[in-house]
Order: C-alpha cells, then sequence, then structure tokens
C-alpha cells in the first residue's frame, strides 16, 4: 500500500514515523516527496504488509502519532488492475489506403478463400495458431470460492498475461454467466474457431470433470483444465526433486492429500500412475475411504477406492501419522505444527491453499524438512505457471490434437529438471517462474511427447518469444 502522510516540518518527525511502521513489522520499499510548504511535509511511504490485519495495524499506529495526517491510502494491487491489464493491439500499423486494401476489403478475400480451400491454412491466416480461450464460470476462485464471473475477470486477465510474458501466446478472458454444464460446454464448442486451445479455470468440481471430458470428445484441439493438471504436474515435480534430496521413492512414501477437489483428485491419479502405492486422500469429513463409497459422488468414489489399501479412518491428524509427505490443496490454518511432529521424520510439506497456506513455513520451521507453498513471497512456490504457459505453448507448436498423459509426464519432468542437481536443496526443489528457458525447455518436452504418441497434426513455427 502507500501512505500519503502530511506532518509538522522539523526534526525528529520522520524518525518517529519511520520507527511507528517498524514496531509493526512493515517493509519499506520508498519513501518520496510529495510537497512542503516549509511548515508542513507531505509524503508517500510505499509499504508491504503481510496481511490486511497488518495493514491496519500499521495505519492506527500512524493515527496514534501527534501532528500525523493520514491523507490517502492507495492499494498498488488496485492501482496496477485499474482499466484491466490486457489489451489487443495491431500486429501492423493500419495508417494508408494501400494496407487497408489489403489487411481489409477487398483484399481480405484472398485469405478467406486460401482457408475455404485449404481449412488448415486458419492456422496460418488469422490469429488462431497462437490463440487460447480461458473459460471459468467463476465458481472454484482462487481460495475466493464461488465468487462468480465478473469477480473472476482479474485472475483470467493474469493468466493471460503470463501466457504472452512466458510464452508469446495471445489469451483472451471468457466469463461464463452460467454454472449449467450443458451450457458451458455448448458455448465454447460455438466460439472454439477462433482459438488454438481451451484454458478451463476456477470451474468448481465435480462439474469441472464433466465439462473438460465432454470437451475433449467434442473439440479437436487441446483442453487443458489447469486446476487439475497444472496442480498435478506442478506437484510431482516438486515432489520428484523433494524425493531425490530425501533418497526416498515414489513408491515407498506414505503420502497424504488434503482436499479432494479438482486439484487433489487430479494429483492423486497423477501419482498413482507415476507408481505411488501408499496414498491417502482426505475431504472436510476425514479420509476416503472403500467403506463409505456408496456415498459419494463420482470422482470422490473413484477416489476412495484406488487409494487407503489398509482401510485407515479418522480425521487429518489420523491421516499424517507416520506420513513422509503432506500434500494440501484445501484451505487455511487446518495443519499444526503439533501435527507435523506426528509425521515421519523430516517430513515433505506442501501446504499450496492459496493465499492463506494450510500451515505458514514459519509455523512449520525445524519440523518440515522441506516446505511449499503456493506463494511467491516464500521458497518453492509449487505454481501453475510453470505449466500452462510452456504445455500450451508446445501443443499449439505442434498443432496438437489434445494433451495425453505423456504430454503431462514430459512437462513434469522438464520442469523438474530445470533444477539441476548442483542447485537442487530443501529451498529450491521447484524453478523459478522467470527461469530462463524454462518455458523453451517444457514447450520442447511437450512437443516431442505429441510427435511421439501421435497426436500432432504438424509443426508450425512458433510465434512468439517461448
Amino acid at each position: 500500500m502507500i501512505l500519503r502522510l502530511s506532518y509538522p516540518n522539523r526534526v525528529g518527525m520522520l524518525a518517529r514515523i519511520t520507527a511507528a511502521i517498524a514496531r509493526t513489522n512493515g517493509d519499506f520499499r520508498a519513501v518520496e516527496m510529495v510537497e512542503s510548504d516549509g511548515a508542513q511535509m507531505v509524503r508517500d511511504f510505499t509499504l508491504t504488509s503481510g496481511s490486511d490485519i497488518q495493514q491496519r495495524r500499521i495505519v492506527q499506529a500512524l493515527k496514534r502519532l501527534a501532528g500525523v495526517t493520514i491523507v490517502q491510502i492507495s492499494d498498488r494491487v488496485l492501482q496496477l488492475h485499474r482499466g484491466g491489464k490486457i489489451e489487443v493491439q495491431n500486429r501492423f500499423s493500419l495508417d494508408n489506403g494501400e494496407v487497408l486494401a489489403m489487411a481489409y476489403t477487398p483484399g481480405v478475400a484472398r485469405a478467406c478463400n486460401e482457408i475455404v480451400a485449404h481449412p488448415e491454412s486458419v492456422y496460418d491466416y488469422t490469429i488462431k495458431g497462437r490463440t487460447v480461450a480461458i473459460i471459468t464460470d467463476g465458481t472454484a476462485v482462487l481460495g475466493l470460492g464461488d465468487i462468480g464471473p465478473d469477480a473472476a475477470m482479474p485472475v483470467m486477465e493474469g493468466k493471460a498475461m503470463l501466457l504472452k510474458a512466458l510464452a508469446g501466446l495471445d489469451a483472451y478472458p471468457i466469463c461464463l454467466r452460467t454454472k449449467d454444464p450443458q451450457q458451458i460446454i455448448d458455448t465454447v464448442c460455438n466460439i472454439s474457431t477462433g482459438f488454438a486451445a481451451i484454458n478451463i479455470e476456477d470451474i468448481s468440481a465435480p462439474r469441472c470433470f464433466q465439462i473438460e471430458e465432454e470437451l475433449q470428445k467434442r473439440l479437436v484441439i487441446p483442453v487443458f483444465h489447469d486446476d487439475q493438471h497444472g496442480a498435478a504436474i506442478v506437484v510431482f515435480a516438486g515432489l520428484t526433486n523433494a524425493l531425490k534430496l530425501k533418497r526416498q521413492k515414489l513408491t515407498r512414501v506414505k503420502i497424504v492429500i488434503n482436499g479432494a477437489g479438482a486439484a487433489g483428485v487430479a494429483i492423486t491419479k497423477f501419482l498413482l500412475s507415476a507408481g505411488a502405492t501408499n496414498l491417502l486422500v482426505c475431504d472436510r469429513d476425514g479420509i476416503l475411504s472403500r467403506r463409505q463409497s456408496d456415498q459419494l459422488n463420482e470422482a470422490h468414489r473413484w477416489v476412495a477406492l484406488h487409494t487407503n489399501r489398509q482401510g485407515v479412518t479418522g480425521k487429518l491428524d489420523d491421516a499424517l501419522k507416520d506420513a513422509d509427505v503432506f500434500i494440501g490443496v484445501s484451505k487455511p490454518h487446518i495443519v499444526s505444527r503439533k501435527m507435523l511432529k506426528h509425521m515421519a521424520p523430516k517430513p515433505i510439506v506442501f501446504a499450496l491453499a492459496n493465499p492463506v497456506p494450510e500451515i505458514m513455513p514459519e509455523e512449520a520451521a525445524g519440523v518440515a524438512y522441506i516446505m511449499a507453498t503456493g506463494r511467491s513471497d516464500f521458497p518453492n512456490q509449487i505454481n501453475n505457471a510453470l505449466v500452462f504457459p510452456a504445455i500450451f505453448r508446445g501443443a499449439i507448436n505442434v498443432r496438437a490434437r489434445c494433451i495425453n498423459e505423456a504430454m503431462k509426464l514430459a512437462a513434469a519432468t522438464a520442469i523438474a529438471e530445470c533444477v539441476s542437481p548442483a542447485d537442487l536443496a530443501p529451498e529450491y526443489i521447484v524453478p523459478r517462474v522467470f527461469h530462463p528457458g524454462g518455458v523453451r525447455r517444457v514447450a520442447a518436452a511437450v512437443e516431442k511427447a505429441a510427435i511421439q504418441t501421435g497426436v500432432a497434426r504438424g509443426v508450425a513455427a512458433p510465434d512468439g518469444n517461448a
């Protein structure tokens, strides 16, 4: 936030203000002069705080200072979003009649006729060849839940920014004012002509499973539900490197997943296919097991039938006893330090609830051997941004019909290998989002897998900065 403060222009006032902020653990980013008339000083203080609660503490501390007036409080995040974060731009100047005649009528007819004669050339002569539709209904946004399509827009714009910045792909947020799965499916199919791929985002379970499955059947372009597969891929990449550090094998460790929504189910399936054998999954009611399978929805029933071979019952704290790995994709503050101490020695903890994890790193310090979150302000950010730009770039480069399991595994392996053996450490198990060459490396692995599995329809020259 930015605090604009007015205070008497006398010796010691600035020191009093900075001391008051420091006592609340506010982190200074900048202090700038706004104006001074000799008697009164006005300055902007740019601060970073850990939470809304801390921001309120800073404000209250300043209000208690005699002579200090808070003129304005600005939220830097909201300022960044003002007006939206993306825009449409022309790729060349439209500044004379000759160019107009080629770009629009009559010249545009030649491009239309070329596509009529050769339908695949739509990838060459339109934006389709580098464009992704980001589809949501706003029912499962971050840790915010069902906030609706309007409030979901900022997240979708953020994903569009990442696709452009990291993979050179144009993307557009399409937020649908319906929760009906069939309406969503039909709408996406009807607009798919203009896109090379579909990114499904923040649609609640279990509807998201049906929507993705049906779209994959009806469309011949990649359909990728990032909340499921992006999460599973990056978790597997991080866990691969974490287990290397502990010299353990996936087939031998006990893994507990808390959260049986889209991400939790997808992570479960990915780890099982990769060889995990001792896996427990918890939802809000406790450990999923075969004995309750008749009472569960289809997705949870599948999990119950394919995990928990010992038939363990109870709550999350029961599941965590002697566990080697905890993966949380659920809600804040549901794991305590005491619960971690009941896990196996030197546990691996992936607390991925966003923006507030299941347990904060400082609380897990000294117990967890490896700690990962979904946040960028702690080490080991398990972030889908490591996945979706690269996997779409690779799939689109070879005009893949879909994104299959081999392509997902190739992406996970490539992400893990971005961390060299020399750099691998408990505080560095996954590359950073802006890892040099990371997108290109992962995209190349995805392309190779697509070609090897026969879903590539050709090799298109990449049109971007990946």
